[in-house]
């Protein structure tokens, strides 16, 4: 335990112990909780972003205005998975450190991994369901909606590699976030953590691949099922896929590589070695 700047928080090294074991808790969670807790984290996550999409409505906001105060609102789905416990296929891409220390197998990394990933894919698009059965999308005189519409057309034009890396430099923040909140021992010590750096990704327009299985479904309903004017059904299952692929892909090699098994050769592969 350290003292920084008169703040009772975990050190780096003992943060990077506290991730090792919880990621090792994680990959061995029973089947149907790791499921459950997937599809919570999906909904928080879009809780999130419908957050953001609110305040993106507002054409009186200036681009930088919009972009951080839309960043700060979508932290909302992170604090949620943190505090009140759920599991983030982007945050756990932290498991990469109990991987490289032979704590968890590449058999039970990928379990779960891929359990996660369908459980927010089941949250997000749910409440992304949920959304628009309640016509919340019609608020503001239907600028939310278009708002959707247009985030959505934005993300399926994304080309592949543009995708990917935006993905990247996205989940080294998520992680940077997941691992700082981990230093806190208070509720408030953690959303602080999570706040900067998660409205950091979402202000520079980084893609978060959980986020965009809430945003893209949402607007494939916008357009299948409401009035959404000349640019109806431009938005398809096929621009979903070509979005979410490169985005996983980087989110993987941001958080897992750039963040996970940096620190794991910081902080804990000497001890291994001992």
């Amino acid at each position: 335990m350290s003292e920084m700047f008169g703040f009772d928080v975990f050190s780096p090294k003992e943060i990077a112990a506290r991730v090792e074991a919880v990621g090792l808790a994680k990959a061995r969670l029973p089947f149907l909780a790791m499921l459950m807790l997937g599809i919570l984290a999906g909904a928080f996550i879009g809780l999130g972003a419908l957050y953001f999409v609110l305040v993106k409505s507002d054409p009186a906001l200036g681009f930088a205005t919009g972009q951080v105060l839309g960043g700060v609102v979508f932290s909302l789905g992170l604090i949620l998975v943190v505090v009140a416990g759920a599991e983030l296929f982007t945050g756990n891409n932290l498991l990469a450190m109990a991987w490289a220390d032979g704590k968890i197998s590449t058999r039970e990394l990928l379990r779960n991994w891929t359990i996660v990933c369908v459980g927010n894919f089941i949250g997000a698009a749910g409440l992304a369901l949920l959304v628009f059965l309640s016509h919340h999308p019609e608020m503001n005189n239907g600028a939310v909606g278009q708002q959707y519409l247009k985030i959505a057309q934005a993300k399926v034009a994304i080309p592949f590699w543009t995708a990917f890396f935006k993905g990247v430099l996205c989940n080294i923040l998520v992680c940077m976030a997941v691992w700082m909140a981990f230093a806190g021992r208070s509720v408030i010590d953690k959303a602080v953590a999570i706040v900067f750096p998660i409205s950091a990704f979402v202000a520079a327009g980084f893609e978060h691949s959980v986020a965009n299985m809430y945003f893209i479904p949402l607007a494939m309903l916008l357009e299948t099922f409401g009035t959404t004017g000349p640019n109806a059904h431009a938005i398809t299952w096929f621009g979903f896929f070509s979005n979410l692929v490169p985005v996983i892909l980087g989110n993987i090699l941001g958080g897992s590589v750039l963040v996970g098994l940096v620190y794991y050769v910081i902080y804990r592969r000497a001890l291994s070695e001992n």
